[in-house]
């Protein structure tokens, strides 16, 4: 899962380098970092509920982009966006307990 999702916050922010699809380079990593990123989220499905794969893997990606965002991107970082960030990790945390696997 972890790899899974970090591959999602790679081809994220290569979608935002590919300026629309229009630069080749970052379009190609983009399309190849979905495709490994969504065979290991099925690989992940396997063993863990829908609801409990999905939900980790796009929070490794939200909380990622955000961080992403912020530390190469210059984004804002401010305390409305850090809380936003801190409950998509809680609700990670608690869906990870409260599922069986």
């Amino acid at each position: 899962m972890f790899f899974a999702g970090l591959l999602e916050v790679v081809w994220a922010y290569s979608m935002k380098l590919s300026d629309g699809f229009t630069k080749p380079g970052p379009a190609v990593v983009t399309i190849v970092a979905m495709i490994f990123s969504f065979g290991l989220l099925s690989l992940a499905m396997r063993s863990l509920p829908l609801g409990t794969a999905y939900t980790i893997w796009t929070g490794i990606g939200a909380v990622g982009a955000f961080i992403v965002g912020i530390v190469v991107m210059g984004e804002a970082l401010t305390a409305t966006r850090v809380l936003a960030a801190l409950l998509i990790v809680s609700g990670l945390v608690l869906m990870k307990i409260s599922s069986p696997v």
